[in-house]
This record gives structure tokens, sequence and C-alpha cells, in this order.
């Protein structure tokens, strides 16, 4: 079984309920490579060290604010744990939300799961956990993780809640920031109708991220594999750059070859008329707008 990486609490006002978090993250497919002196392939090694005292141990070094150039003032681990006060062990929840609202740019790559610790947090974990599903909603909270505080995402996935850190609007880069680098374009209706149909012919009814590999791991563990059995691996040659050709030539030829190699989309849903509702729009938006 897994080990826990987090012990805290869900807080919904007055309700709290004791969790564990452990990382929805998995790391096995990551190959590192490691820096090495390239006369006689000794591991490069990195030292903290101080321009006085030289190599200074782990317990001798405490944490500071440059204030001035040169000028430090030091923050003591106690002082730290004051700040963070009871914010280090609760996740506090701010607002709840119909799902689909935050857009995935503010998603972080920290996600972990929520479980109930204890018989006392099974049933208001369950009951919390049953109501996001049942209405559709997420929420949005506040907690320190690690030492840092964090704005995170909670919503329900099968049976548990995920915990999912979100940036703040200070380290997001929006993408209006970007909008004097288009130009004015006009297309034209046959472009779009056959852009439309290349697009259709990638649909796919059932599609699974779990059906993607790490290519890149693949070839990178056969290179390794290679040259500790002393084998010679044979490179593929370089593929070639893309040819720009005419638009609608590109267009026309994209759309046959996807056809031949089988990506027409099969028992793809036919879409509403436009005007229509939107097919991804949450349930319980769509009961609120037929009875509104």
């Amino acid at each position: 079984m897994p080990r826990s990486s987090w012990k805290g609490y869900l807080k919904l006002s007055l309700v709290s309920v004791p969790v564990r978090g452990f990382t929805a993250n998995v790391a096995a497919s990551e190959i590192r490579l490691h820096q090495l002196h390239s006369e006689c392939h000794s591991r490069i090694r990195y030292q903290k060290t101080c321009p006085i005292h030289g190599e200074v141990p782990k317990e001798e070094i405490v944490s500071g604010y440059e204030y001035a150039k040169g000028e430090y003032v030091v923050i003591e681990p106690e002082e730290l744990a004051a700040i963070r006060g009871e914010r280090e062990r609760a996740v506090t929840i701010d607002a709840v939300l119909s799902q689909h609202t935050i857009d995935p740019l503010y998603f972080t790559d920290k996600t972990y799961y929520l479980v109930p610790d204890g018989a006392v947090g099974q049933k208001p974990f369950a009951l919390i956990q049953q109501c996001l599903i049942d209405e559709e909603l997420q929420a949005v909270g506040r907690v320190i993780l690690f030492g840092r505080e964090e704005l995170v995402l909670v919503r329900p996935v099968e049976k548990l809640l995920a915990l999912t850190a979100l940036k703040f609007e200070s380290e997001v880069a929006h993408a209006d920031t970007l909008h004097e680098e288009l130009e004015q374009t006009t297309v034209a209706r046959e472009e779009l109708n056959l852009t439309k149909k290349l697009l259709e012919a990638f649909e796919k009814p059932k599609f699974s991220l779990a059906d993607y590999k790490d290519h890149y791991v693949e070839e990178l563990s056969k290179l390794i594999q290679a040259k500790v059995e002393g084998k010679e691996l044979v490179t593929p040659p370089a593929p070639e750059e893309p040819h720009v050709i005419n638009l609608m030539d590109a267009l026309k030829k994209s759309v046959a070859a996807a056809k031949k190699n089988g990506h027409a989309a099969n028992g793809r849903k036919p879409r509403k008329a436009a005007g229509g509702e939107h097919r991804h729009a949450p349930r319980h938006a769509r009961r609120r707008r037929k009875t509104g």
C-alpha cells in the first residue's frame, strides 16, 4: 500500500474532515542522466560551501533573506512555523464552483488524492465527495503544503477527492498578451469546411491517455541497454523538414490521407445545429437551462 505524503484536515465552514494525501504523480518512467567528468567519467558532485569556512554541514545552514546587497536577516524555523500556523495542516474551502470553470492554464503538476484519515472522517468525507459528484461541483481553497502556501482545487475523482495546486494569477501569462502577433486573416468557406473535415477525421469516440507511451524514454532505454552491452545502435535518419505547400492542396491531401489511414470517425454522434446546446456542457447546467 502506498504511503501518504501529507496529513491534515479538509475544512468546509465548521466541518473539519481529517484526511491523508497521496501523490498522484508517478515518475517511474523517468530516466535520469548524471553529469560526469569527460576524462575519467567520475560523477560530478555539488557541495554547499561558505567563502570563509569552506564546505558547510547541513545542520549549520539557516534560512535568510537578502534585504540589501550582502546584508541578510536570518529567519528561524520556529518563526516560519508560527506564520504558517494551522494553515499548514488545513485545506480551507473558500469557494464552490461548477465543474470546468477553471482554465487548465492554472493547473500545476502537483496533485494528491485525499482519503479520510480514521473512522471519524469517513462519513463527512463521503458526504462532501458524493455531493460534489451529484451537483457536478468542485471547490477552491488554501493550504500550506511543504512550506509553501498553495491555492488548490478539490474535485471528486471516482471514490476519492483529488487536490491539485493552482497557479496564482500573477503566475499565469494570458493569451491576450500575444494578440499583437496575429495578423488580420480572412479564411474562405471551402478552407473552413476542409479543415473541419480533417479535424472530424481524427475524432475518437473512445479515447484514453493510457494508450500513449513515452517514446523518448523507450528509445533512450534501448540506447542505454545497447551501450551497456557494447552494441552499436543504428540511428534512424533525421526526419525531413516539412515542405510548405499550397494550403488548399495540403488540406485536401490531409483529408484523403486521414481517410486512407483509418482516421475517419466511426460512431461519432451528429452535431447539434448552430445555436444549440454545447455538447460538452455539464449535466447540471443543462438541467437548469431546461427547467429555468
